[in-house]
């Protein structure tokens, strides 16, 4: 037979178990928003850095949809949704849709 130590201390590690187990999942959670917030700020912030260091490529678009950035060296490019810029080829630049 148990004693109520033992079952004191049983109930006491079955609690503190499921905690941890819903925490690690809270945890994730939070990792993956904190992920999605750091890509978002690096995308708005290269793409100011872009806007004033590079020149915008005026009545073209990138495959997407988005605006294209023209370097120093004549190349072309984007900014992703995690903040990389993504050079493009000749033939991934179009007119821009009239709206």
């Amino acid at each position: 037979m148990k004693t109520p130590k033992q079952i004191l201390f049983a109930a006491t590690l079955g609690v503190v178990m499921s905690i941890a187990a819903g925490s690690a999942s809270y945890a994730q959670g939070i990792d993956s928003t904190a992920k999605k917030i750091g890509h978002k700020t690096a995308s708005i912030a290269v793409k100011g850095a872009s806007a004033v260091a590079d020149k915008i490529y005026k009545g073209k678009e990138g495959p997407n949809g988005e605006t294209v950035y023209i370097n120093r060296k004549d190349q072309k490019y984007i900014v992703d949704d995690k903040g990389k810029k993504v050079y493009l080829k000749k033939s991934q630049i179009h007119n821009k849709k009239k709206s």
